[in-house]
């Protein structure tokens, strides 16, 4: 491992995963900049190192297994070694999308990406973060998937998309599975919250920016080695489950 920390960002050609590499880049990190579309990816690259991040392109497809794998030999060949994964790449599965007229094919695409992409991912870079002097892994997520949340006289969630929901729900789930199959290592793994952020996923109605909605997943990714691991939390604090 060099002494430089390096990051993979899921998802970092645009929006919220765009400034978790850009915050994390302007500590000092190395980031590789994980997307599908090589033109998206390039021109993300070339604007964090215009900015001064030591960027390079990693292309990955969440999906697809080999993609993984090949991106896991690129990051050790490039930087020989990982110590923060932060997977962040997500899609809604469009709207409306109400229990009563979902697709399972709706929902099996949204799991695909939300959740065994996550699966995916963090157990093809495992073994370098396992070699990691302080290992951290973000997954993240919404608090629309907060069971405790949606079930609260009161609360009103908005019209949130069921497929999309339910993979956040899963997803914490994992986050606390496997925080607990990691907990005898250096390994943090937490759920991250970024609000309601004007971003793609939602035609940019959110009323958070892309920055401010990156700051959970830099705070995370920036744990110290006492920090919480199997958590969900967001800018205020923790996130009931």
């Amino acid at each position: 491992m060099s002494e430089q920390t390096t990051a993979l960002v899921t998802g970092a050609n645009k929006g919220i995963g765009y400034e978790i590499a850009a915050g994390l880049g302007a500590l000092g990190w190395r980031i590789g900049v994980g997307a599908r579309d090589r033109q998206r990816r390039d021109t993300a690259v070339e604007k964090l190192r215009a900015n001064g991040v030591d960027a390079f392109g990693v292309p990955l497809d969440v999906t697809d297994d080999a993609s993984a794998a090949a991106a896991a030999e690129l990051i050790a060949d490039h930087a020989g070694g990982l110590d923060v994964l932060v997977n962040n790449s997500a899609i809604t599965g469009g709207m409306p999308q109400t229990p009563t007229t979902l697709a399972p094919a709706t929902v099996r695409a949204v799991v695909e990406t939300n959740v065994i992409g996550v699966v995916r991912v963090t157990n093809a870079m495992l073994p370098m973060l396992r070699a990691s002097s302080a290992p951290r892994i973000v997954n993240m997520s919404s608090s629309v998937g907060s069971l405790a949340l949606q079930t609260t006289p009161g609360i009103d969630m908005g019209p949130v998309p069921a497929a999309y929901l339910a993979s956040k729900t899963f997803l914490n789930a994992l986050t606390v599975q496997y925080a607990k199959e990691l907990g005898g290592t250096k390994i943090l793994i937490n759920s991250g919250c970024p609000g309601f952020t004007a971003t793609d996923l939602n035609g940019f109605s959110g009323v958070r920016t892309p920055q401010e909605g990156a700051a959970i997943a830099i705070r995370l990714a920036t744990l110290p080695d006492d920090g919480p691991t199997g958590g969900f939390f967001d800018d205020a604090g923790p996130v009931p489950w």
